[in-house]
Order: C-alpha cells, then sequence, then structure tokens
C-alpha cells in the first residue's frame, strides 16, 4: 500500500532573501551616513563668514536685489560713493612737498643753465652732459667719474659734484629718476652676477648718498638698472664703451606722463 509523504514543515524566521534586502538597506544607511559626515558644516568657517558680513553690511549698499530706479534716492549710496570718490582723489594727488609745486618748464631751463654753468667752471664737459629732453633736465655721468671700474662704490672725488647736485635738488620738488647702465662686457662676481646688478647698486648708490648726506626725501626718487640694453653707442671701440658705461640724472618734468 503505497503512504503519502507528508510535507516538510516551513522553515522558521524570515525568507532568504530578506536577507539579502537587509544587507542592501544597510549599505544605503551607511552610505548616506558618510555624506552627511562629509557635509557638516565648518563652525568656525562659518562664524568667521558672518562676522565678516556684520562688519560690513552689504545689505546697506544694495538693501534689495532690484536695482532703485532712482539710484540717488538712496543716501548711503550716495555717502558711500563721496567717501569713496574722495579716497580715489587723495590717492592720485601728488606727495606733499615742503619746497613747492613742481617746476615749470622755463624753471627746468633755469636749472640746465646752472648745471651747464657748474660744469663749465669745474671743466666737467668732457665726462658730464647736461641737457633738456621732453622728460626733463638730464644729466649724463660717465663711469670715471662715480665709480672705479666693476665696482658700485662712489668714489670720493665724486663727492663735491655729487653735493652741488643735491644742493640743486633741495630747491625744487621735482621727481628724480637715477639710470645705471653698462657696456656688453660681461661680469660675473659673488656681488655682481651681471650688469643687471651692476647698473642697479650704481643707480640706487647714487639715491643713497643723496638721501643719507643731503637729507633729500626718498620719495622723490626712481632707481632703475638697464644693463647694457641702452646703449649710446656700439660697444665696438674703447671710447664707445666708455660712453655706455655711465649713469643718468632725470629731473623729471611734471608734464611728462611716461615716468617708469
Amino acid at each position: 500500500m503505497r503512504r503519502d509523504r507528508r510535507p516538510e514543515p516551513p522553515e522558521k524566521g524570515a525568507p532568504k532573501w530578506m536577507v539579502t534586502f537587509s544587507d542592501l538597506v544597510t549599505l544605503i544607511l551607511v552610505f548616506f551616513i558618510l555624506l552627511f559626515s562629509m557635509s557638516q558644516i565648518d563652525i568656525v568657517k562659518f562664524k568667521a563668514i558672518a562676522e565678516s558680513f556684520s562688519q560690513r553690511q552689504i545689505l546697506e549698499f544694495y538693501p534689495s536685489i532690484i536695482e532703485f530706479e532712482n539710484p540717488s534716492a538712496s543716501p548711503e549710496v550716495e555717502k558711500e560713493d563721496d567717501m569713496v570718490q574722495k579716497e580715489l582723489e587723495d590717492n592720485d594727488a601728488p606727495p606733499n612737498t615742503d619746497a613747492g609745486e613742481p617746476q615749470t618748464k622755463e624753471e627746468l631751463d633755469q636749472l640746465l643753465d646752472e648745471i651747464q654753468q657748474y660744469l663749465d667752471e669745474n671743466k666737467l664737459n668732457d665726462v658730464a652732459v647736461a641737457s633738456r629732453t621732453e622728460r626733463g633736465v638730464v644729466l649724463v655721468l660717465q663711469e670715471q667719474v662715480l665709480f672705479q671700474s666693476g665696482n658700485a662704490v662712489i668714489i670720493s672725488d665724486a663727492y663735491p659734484f655729487l653735493d652741488k647736485v643735491a644742493e640743486l635738488l633741495s630747491s625744487i620738488p621735482n621727481m628724480i629718476k637715477i639710470e645705471g647702465h653698462t657696456d656688453n662686457r660681461p661680469i660675473s662676481t659673488s656681488v655682481f652676477p651681471s650688469n643687471w646688478e651692476l647698473s642697479a647698486a650704481r643707480s640706487s648708490g647714487v639715491i643713497r648718498y643723496f638721501i643719507s648726506n643731503h637729507q633729500l626725501d626718498p620719495t622723490r626718487f626712481i632707481a632703475v638698472g638697464y644693463g647694457d640694453t641702452r646703449p649710446l653707442a656700439p660697444n665696438d671701440s674703447a671710447e664707445n664703451l666708455q660712453k655706455n658705461r655711465r649713469v643718468e640724472m632725470i629731473i623729471l618734468d611734471p608734464s611728462y606722463e611716461n615716468v617708469d
């Protein structure tokens, strides 16, 4: 006689697919927790930004995202604009000096005559040349007047001449540009790796002499070193090489715009 098989009892607990589903949910939960932890606000930075906004009331400038139809109707904006305009005008104003207004073209011509007279009296016309250009009064001094070869220390023989120039400069408030120039012969020492350093050291050395010994205003001076990039003559002879080794002092005309 055939016996009927009894059905197997159902397994206890959750179905097997629930295990996989619960693992998936757990992973998603961990993922969102990770995202949330990475997106936490830096309280220190937030406070710093908040304080910066509180110190500078941006909404005083633009209290609405919609621009005013009549901007002048906002007194705060007008007041701020006036303050900004005044600050710009103050920054653009030339430095105040005790010597008064910068020399005019006629006064610069008179200054040129005084310098030329000094050169004539001291027989310096062969090593120093004074001229009048659009930049102002230009005084070109050859190397041997101020320095030894390959050096930026002013020689003692140059002191009387520089003292005379400083005396003239002290009577006017004009800006003065000092340019150092060399010939194209290379130089490489521990002090001057190239002609750039030598020319710059010479121009700044002249300015230091004026400031230290005659208390001229440092803000009036501009020091520039051109190296051998602006020769007066081709570097093809000893005479031309000597011409190119020079220091130029430019007493700038106030109407000349290209100061630099």
